[in-house]
């Protein structure tokens, strides 16, 4: 990265972060989505977008600090992430169409 280019290094090492920096505020804010809702799917989305912004972190710093092996987390870390979100959707809708089942029953079966 900037090999040959004076100042360039500097000024990529600059940039990757300042948008580490952006890219933490916005995870705070996701953070902040998942707690307070206000609908189970809020949270889901919430905890699928942190889980993006985690893997664009690593994949930054693994430039940055010119690491290949944090590629290889990264990489992990979606599956992971990915999974999660799975198990989370999986678990939210067999509660709700379990509420559903319910509220028919005590509705008198319409």
């Amino acid at each position: 990265m900037g090999n040959g280019i004076p100042g360039l290094a500097q000024a990529y090492h600059g940039l990757f972060a300042v948008v580490l920096v952006f890219l933490a505020l916005m995870l705070m804010l996701c953070l902040i989505r998942a707690i307070i809702g206000p609908r189970i799917a809020d949270r889901i989305v919430a905890v699928n977008m942190m889980g993006t912004m985690v893997m664009v972190i690593i994949a930054i710093l693994a430039l940055m600090l010119q690491e290949g092996y944090l590629a290889d987390i990264c990489l992990i870390y979606a599956m992971i992430s990915f999974l999660a979100v799975i198990v989370l959707t999986k678990v939210y809708m067999g509660v709700y169409l379990e509420r559903k089942e319910k509220e028919e029953k005590k509705n008198g079966g319409h």
